[in-house]
């Protein structure tokens, strides 16, 4: 049952305010918006995202393809809590970009010398021109406003900007379209120091989307490759930030449900290494519309990226207290769950855990009860059949924080019970279905 519903929604694989938006960092990340092509800096001692932003084509030629117009910046000082700075740059507000091109795709970020410099491809327009070219606008903060450069970088003729600062403070470059090219750039970041060469060392195939860092003294190529249907992650490694690199492998393995893009950036953050990267969850019918995703990655002691397997879960801890969606599980029994849309009529409603046999059971992890003295939990839930549900501590000791009893009525209701047991600190917790019958849940939180 739980391998046929989510084949059938698109969700196996596993936004436009300037308030804050928690998302407790179950994937994906932000949930009231579109967000493509994350590309993630940390400045300041915050991490910063900043992405493209898929929106329903206002004309009839992208109806069926990417329509991107605009960028937003959002940050986080624990990957948990995100700010919607807002958009920082739109296609009509960058005088050197064709009306009505939507093509704002995916952008990067970079701090020198007091500057924050951002990066975005787009078509040009006022002139007899094919291709792409590549923009910069300028801020003293990382969330703008930033002023739009009136040109484009001359000599580049590409997507997908990347650029990476080495630890001599020389500059590099890099960007996909006719090939995968690099070259430096000059002290002012905004012109070319050395002619376009293309990256040697690649596996043959379509590629784009450039990520490059260094770590331990080498560099890292990062790629999305299309090594059979749809875009796999992929690297190579070198000793100098023009190449050539050697491919070493993949990172993340292809959508199981067919998403062709995915597009990345990797970042360290508090001595942890983490891959943000994007999925068409609130769109299964049409991947032109992503959503960003964060996921840990480790390496091995060689230096080799361990492969990173997609999880609803993502990162970060959960306040106890705070809206927690069971869908994003860590882990689930082999039978009797599956999870589905609340609402299919607005998908950005999230989706809802379905318990459905005896036994059936899934977990939580890293739940943050604090110090505070919790007393009571309440569950939105709804059941045709009625039902027992179970929450308990997902480790030895087993002990039951509560149960509820779900009366038979499909419409939601929210229940609240008091707490059997009050835990301290961060725990992993699992609810399970004690009876017989089916029981859906959209959330639960303690208070």
């Amino acid at each position: 049952m739980r391998n046929k519903v989510l084949k059938k929604r698109g969700i196996s694989f596993i936004i436009l305010t300037f308030f804050l938006f928690s998302a407790f960092s179950q994937n994906p990340i932000i949930k009231d918006q579109f967000t493509a092509d994350p590309t993630a800096r940390v400045f300041e001692g915050k991490m910063y995202m900043y992405t493209s932003h898929d929106i329903p084509s206002p004309i009839e030629r992208l109806k069926e393809w990417f329509c991107m117009e605009d960028y937003h910046v959002f940050s986080s000082d624990n990957l948990v809590d995100w700010h919607d700075h807002g958009v920082i740059v739109s296609q009509e507000n960058v005088p050197w970009v064709a009306a009505e091109s939507y093509s704002m795709w995916a952008p990067d970020c970079v701090y020198k010398d007091g500057k924050y410099y951002f990066y975005f491809p787009s078509t040009p327009g006022g002139e007899v021109r094919r291709g792409f070219a590549i923009g910069v606008a300028i801020s003293d903060t990382p969330y703008g406003p930033f002023t739009i450069e009136e040109k484009p970088i001359e000599g580049i003729s590409g997507i997908d900007p990347c650029v990476l600062i080495d630890s001599n403070g020389e500059s590099y470059i890099y960007w996909s379209g006719r090939g995968m090219s690099v070259a430096k750039l000059k002290d002012n970041m905004l012109e070319l120091d050395s002619e376009p060469m293309q990256i040697e060392g690649l596996p043959e195939g379509f590629k784009e989307g450039p990520f490059v860092f260094k770590r331990n003294d080498i560099y890292y190529y990062t790629f999305p490759w299309v090594r059979e249907e749809t875009e796999t992650l992929a690297y190579a490694i070198g000793d100098n930030p023009m190449g050539p690199f050697e491919f070493q492998g993949i990172i993340m393995e292809e959508s199981p449900t067919g998403c062709w893009t995915n597009h990345h950036s990797i970042v360290e953050y508090e001595n942890q290494w983490y891959l943000f990267y994007h999925h068409n969850d609130y769109s299964p019918d049409f991947d032109k519309n992503r959503s960003a995703r964060i996921d840990s990655l480790f390496f091995n002691a060689d230096g080799t990226i361990q492969q990173v397997i997609p999880t609803l879960r993502g990162v970060g801890i959960t306040p106890a207290n705070s809206i927690i969606h069971l869908d994003r599980y860590s882990a689930v029994s082999p039978e009797g769950t599956s999870i589905d849309y609340v609402n299919m009529d607005n998908l950005f409603d999230g989706w809802k855990l379905i318990l459905n046999k005896k036994e059936a059971w899934t977990s939580y992890n890293r739940v943050d009860f604090g110090k505070t003295k919790l007393s009571e939990i309440t569950a939105r839930v709804s059941s045709k059949t009625g039902g027992t549900l179970s929450l308990s501590l997902n480790e030895p000791s087993g002990k039951i924080l509560a149960e509820l009893n779900v009366p038979a009525d499909s419409s939601w209701k929210e229940i609240t019970v008091p707490l059997k047991t009050v835990p301290e600190g961060v725990r992993d917790i699992k609810a399970s279905l004690n009876s017989e019958g089916s029981v859906e849940i959209d959330w639960i939180s303690f208070k």
